[in-house]
């Protein structure tokens, strides 16, 4: 197949994107793979923040960045990703070069715990202002689910309002794919 699955596709986007000594947000931990893919990416003088309000969540996060020697270049938050701004110091802001969430539940977990689209869209909009020129936010939209097809949505209609001035925005997705497989929006800051 030449054409990329969707999520490699995001790791090809951050990996454009993030250079070693940057800033990177994980947004939805999940099982910690995104989070250990970040690391990597910014090397010993980086940083990854990473968000999940789920105990699980973090726990695999962190077990699987020991496993690799890698937890020394992440911060975990046990919160919700809108509170970003909050607490990624400000020294960062402007300097955020990739950020990437996963929408809609914990692989393995509780499917009653999804991510929301006031919080993932408030957490967009303090991402878009944190993020460095050319910096990209990814997000893996899993819509297979009632709750993630409104989330969906709703970050449809956010994001195709954006000014194009300030931000390109990308769809990529499989048009004939069964059972609703997940899709990437991608923002570039200009």
């Amino acid at each position: 197949m030449k054409l990329e699955k969707v999520l490699p596709f995001a790791r090809n986007l951050l990996s454009s994107a993030v250079k070693p000594g940057d800033i990177t947000i994980d947004a939805t931990l999940g099982n910690g793979h995104d989070t250990l893919y970040l690391a990597q990416l910014v090397g010993e003088n980086g940083r990854v923040y990473g968000f999940d309000i789920q105990e699980e969540a973090i726990f695999n996060t962190r077990e699987r960045l020991q496993t690799h020697g890698l937890q020394d270049r992440v911060t975990l938050f046990k919160q919700g990703h809108e509170t970003v701004g909050s607490v990624v110091p400000p020294v960062h802001y402007g300097k955020v070069t990739g950020a990437v969430f996963n929408l809609g539940y914990l692989p393995g977990g509780d499917k009653t715990v999804v991510t929301r689209p006031k919080t993932t869209i408030k957490a967009i909009e303090t991402l878009l202002d944190m993020l460095a020129p050319e910096g990209i936010i990814v997000l893996v939209i899993y819509h297979g689910h009632r709750e993630g097809a409104v989330e969906r949505d709703y970050i449809l209609r956010y994001v195709e309002r954006l000014d194009q001035n300030y931000v390109h925005v990308l769809r990529y997705q499989f048009m004939n794919g069964l059972n609703n497989p997940p899709f990437i929006i991608a923002l570039e800051k200009r």
